[in-house]
């Protein structure tokens, strides 16, 4: 599907609300800027797609829509407690007729080259997902042009795109699906390899940097 021009679109929470699960693996001070450099390096991999056209940022967090704004994103104001699907659904009306494709925004170790591979596979297919490294929450949900996104994100996700007539895409894409929700899943990410702004946070809260 080279050249089709892919619209990325990106939900980011609030800080002081997102990764519950993750709090801990940083100290307090630290865990607004950890999720906020996950969703930079997330961002900058997703931008370095040579698919990827256009990326969208759906988030009322002031904070991140700067951030994100200077490595290329386009903000699209998200609705309070709207939720997750409701945010993606969001962004994804605002394609323009291009194929969508959906990510969280917790894909540190995230590397172009499998986002690429992962978007190709699709082919010709309407509808597809990538699961997560367990198996049953979803890395990634992509639409063709024309096709609704129709994300069904949150516990069980997986299966829920796959009963939604999602194709389960299958490759050797660990960084696309390793997200991060707890502390062992930032040590799998740091073994795969983090970006850049998160491994220097996680740098500094190893060596009591602030």
């Amino acid at each position: 599907m080279t050249g089709t021009g892919w619209v990325a679109v990106m939900p980011v929470k609030r800080l002081a609300m997102a990764k519950t699960r993750l709090r801990g693996a940083v100290p307090a001070s630290l865990h607004d800027r950890l999720v906020l450099a996950m969703a930079r390096d997330t961002l900058a991999a997703v931008l370095a797609c040579p698919l990827v056209r256009r990326a969208l940022v759906v988030t009322d967090e002031p904070a991140a829509a700067a951030a994100l704004a200077e490595l290329g994103a386009e903000r699209v104001p998200d609705r309070p407690d709207a939720g997750l699907n409701a945010a993606l659904a969001r962004g994804a009306a605002l394609a323009a007729g291009a194929p969508v494709v959906a990510l969280t925004a917790d894909l540190p170790a995230l590397r172009p080259d499998e986002l690429t591979a992962a978007l190709t596979a699709l082919s010709h297919r309407p509808r597809g997902y990538v699961a997560d490294a367990t198996g049953t929450g979803t890395a990634m949900l992509a639409a063709r042009p024309g096709v609704d996104l129709d994300p069904r994100f949150g516990p069980g996700s997986a299966h829920a795109h796959a009963l939604s007539g999602a194709v389960r895409l299958d490759g050797d894409w660990p960084s696309l699906r390793q997200d991060v929700d707890t502390e062992a899943d930032l040590a799998a990410a740091t073994a795969l390899g983090l970006g850049r702004h998160t491994a220097e946070l996680v740098g500094a809260a190893r060596y009591g940097g602030r």
